[in-house]
């Protein structure tokens, strides 16, 4: 997937667990952990725009578009 979502690397700059973020806007912690790993296959705008509110960042520092082709750098994001 060319899409990688920094979700955990936001969680951990803003020093909030995936808990904390669930409660804030209204999903479950199990959702978060979903869009954390990648495993989702789209995300609402408006859960986005929460997101964003809550740990006051842009949209681009959760999810970052990667070339198809480089798959070493895509699975070091993830490892990340």
């Amino acid at each position: 997937m060319p899409i990688i979502v920094n979700l955990d690397v936001m969680l951990a700059r803003r020093k909030m667990r995936s808990k904390e973020l669930a409660e804030r806007i209204g999903i479950t912690e199990q959702n978060v952990s979903l869009l954390k790993s990648g495993k989702v296959k789209g995300v609402r705008f408006d859960t986005l725009e929460k997101i964003c509110e809550v740990l006051n960042c842009q949209p681009g520092d959760i999810l970052e578009y990667r070339e198809l082709g480089d798959d070493n750098i895509i699975l070091a994001a993830r490892r990340a």
